[in-house]
């Protein structure tokens, strides 16, 4: 793989043939360093707000891998799919598919943020991998419960009108209306990224979702902090302590996913290193981005959790 290449990959479900697209910055046959694998969240988003994420190989001379999940941007869609399509085990298939075809399923790195991080650590958990050296779980919860009432304490700091307005249409199954679409933009301004204005990677994402919002609302609901989707009983408090390569958790004060959504990673995974970014919510990489490549790649060169 050359410097900078991007391609699809045939990725089967049964008797169909899906696509999954990657970018890869970097040389995988050249590099003397182990590449990562960058996870984005959701679900339902696409690389595009990942692409910070380069700078490890920019700046160390790691490759980076990015790609969009199934069902989001460049990757093959099925908006026609029954609800039991979505569900993580599709997302981890995918996932081995895409190491074993670019041949790196023996020697990478994980990294997932939100929705990613929920499933790198649900793939390192029950899957586990011999090939994955080391993961970043960040801004991820290891429960919807837990992530839910997070969420609910943080809107309980907004007005009260503010809360009952969205309660309101949640209620009344109006969560298209432009009013819910508002208040729900205004949670996000304080709590998943407080750039003003975005930036064009993350607007980007989101712009791919609202072009097929079909895996996020199937998976997850109307917002963020609502679940009434597939993963609406999603758990992996049970499982983490079986997660064996040493692993970084990032997260934030004021992060959508609070701290108590995080705790049962640092508790529970065996080497694990959690780091809090004070200055930033749901998205360092544009918030805090020197002190969050800091983080990442003192973790990726280091021993300290060995």
């Amino acid at each position: 793989m050359t410097t900078d290449s991007e391609g699809k990959i045939p990725f089967k479900v049964g008797g169909e043939t899906y696509y999954t697209w990657y970018k890869i910055f970097g040389d995988l046959k050249t590099s003397t360093k182990r590449p990562i694998v960058a996870l984005h969240g959701g679900p339902g988003m696409s690389h595009h707000y990942m692409l910070p994420n380069q700078l490890l190989y920019h700046k160390a001379g790691i490759p980076v891998i990015l790609y969009d999940q199934i069902g989001n941007g460049a990757s093959s869609h099925r908006p026609d799919a029954p609800k039991d399509f979505w569900v993580p085990a599709l997302f981890m298939d995918e996932l081995d598919n895409l190491t074993a075809a670019l041949d790196i399923q023996h020697d990478f790195d994980l990294l997932g943020q939100s929705w990613g991080g929920m499933l790198a650590a649900e793939y390192a958990a029950s899957r586990a991998p011999s090939g994955l050296k080391r993961l970043i779980i960040s801004n991820s919860p290891a429960s919807i419960a837990l992530c839910t009432a997070g969420m609910d304490a943080l809107l309980a700091k907004f007005p009260p009108e503010f809360v009952a307005l969205i309660r309101k249409h949640e209620a009344e199954g109006t969560t298209d209306a432009q009013g819910y679409q508002d208040a729900a933009m205004e949670f996000y301004k304080k709590h998943t990224c407080t750039v003003s204005p975005w930036p064009l990677e993350l607007r980007q994402s989101f712009g791919e979702f609202a072009k097929d919002p079909t895996v996020y609302h199937t998976m997850l609901g109307p917002s963020e902090f609502t679940t009434t989707g597939t993963l609406k009983e999603w758990d992996i408090t049970g499982i983490v302590d079986r997660i064996a390569c040493p692993t970084l958790l990032i997260s934030a004060p004021l992060d959508e996913v609070q701290e108590p959504a995080v705790r049962p990673f640092f508790l529970k995974i065996p080497r694990v290193k959690w780091v809090e970014l004070q200055n930033s919510t749901h998205l360092a990489q544009f918030e805090e981005p020197e002190k969050y490549f800091k983080v990442i790649l003192d973790f990726l060169e280091g021993t300290e959790v060995e």
